[in-house]
């Protein structure tokens, strides 16, 4: 006899990377990265709602890996993420990730999905919501220094929610410059291969650094930027972790997501405590000034944090609603009557 089979309450929505595909291109990846730069915004909007808590992180030598946990009271999300830089040498993605949204009345599960390539999403549209409250208003040019995973979906997200129509490219393997450029063509933006990122970064008015090494680099110095410019630091994202020379920062205007969680583990780790950051929640309520002028050098120090999780995930399970593009996973035990979990499993076995 076949065991009995479980009740809806067993089963939970689990978005597979084979469906989260098909849901970008159900959406369009345009439409989807534009849509949730304002879901993102919207929640940061009413940050003070979530519990904040730097993420739980688990170092190695060979990277990181970290639970990043939050809720707003009604909701609660997680996710899973690691950043192990040597991982590609070996045909591994640097980072992979997988997260989870639950009813905070009950605290059963409502949503299962994987994160690698929704965080690709959520990181980008987070770039693109900063980029649009801080970076020059006319720019139309962006710098990508450091062409990996993340890099097509940091130009889709300028173009589609900031309006950036060009992007300069510069990588330290050529043929990951080459990848990018082959996969951003037909989409609408001009695309520059440069040989050197200062040459990258010429007449950028938007420069976005995302490299992997685990290590305190200079991917840029400070004579290399002009003042006005925003610079979209997104690389440097744990300890020991960085990509500007500090002088940079002497400079910036700096904004974080999560103080806490930055000054560990951002570029502003490399200053003082008391190095001036405004909370990037503020300026998006009107409680501090972003842009001021033209020569203000603005600099957004993005560590990741779970609220943009949140925001993905929750942005997800909405937009299923009415596909197929996702499966009943059974992972919640659902007894007859509550108590008798041990009665559940019996039963099992004599079925």
């Amino acid at each position: 006899m076949s065991s009995p089979l479980p009740s809806e309450k067993a089963f939970v929505p689990f978005v597979s990377v084979a469906n989260m595909m098909r849901l970008v291109h159900h959406i369009g990846i345009e439409t989807l990265l534009s849509e949730l730069t304002d879901v993102i915004e919207a929640d940061f909007r009413r940050w003070e709602s979530f519990d904040k808590t730097p993420r739980v992180a688990s170092h190695s030598g060979e990277g990181v890996i970290e639970l990043m946990p939050t809720s707003d009271g009604e909701i609660y999300s997680f996710k899973y993420v690691n950043g192990h830089p040597k991982n590609m040498a070996h045909g591994l993605q640097t980072v992979t990730a997988f997260g989870l949204l639950a009813k905070v009345s009950t605290g059963y599960p409502v949503l299962l999905t994987e994160m690698t390539l929704l965080t690709a999403l959520r990181t980008a549209a987070t770039s693109a919501m900063a980029a649009r409250h801080l970076a020059p208003k006319a720019t139309r040019t962006m710098a990508m220094i450091g062409n990996g995973a993340q890099a097509e979906f940091q130009a889709l997200a300028m173009k589609a929610a900031v309006g950036i129509d060009h992007v300069r490219l510069y990588d330290i393997d050529p043929q990951a410059t080459a990848k990018t450029v082959r996969n951003l063509s037909g989409m609408g933006l001009t695309v520059t291969a440069c040989t050197s990122s200062q040459s990258a970064i010429e007449g950028a008015g938007i420069i976005t650094t995302c490299t992997a090494d685990k290590s305190y680099a200079t991917i840029l110095t400070d004579n290399m930027i002009a003042a006005g410019v925003h610079i979209n630091a997104i690389g440097g994202d744990c300890p020991g972790k960085t990509e500007l020379h500090r002088d940079i920062l002497l400079r910036a205007d700096t904004f974080v997501e999560y103080p806490p969680q930055t000054r560990i583990e951002g570029e502003i780790q490399q200053m003082d405590a008391d190095y001036p950051v405004t909370e990037f929640w503020q300026v998006i309520t009107g409680h501090a000034t972003g842009r001021r002028d033209a020569n203000q050098i603005t600099l957004f120090d993005s560590v990741g944090f779970a609220v943009e999780d949140f925001s993905a995930l929750r942005y997800v399970r909405d937009k299923l609603r009415g596909t197929g593009f996702y499966q009943d996973l059974d992972i919640i035990a659902d007894p007859d009557e509550p108590r008798d979990l041990f009665g559940m499993l019996l039963r099992a076995e004599q079925a």
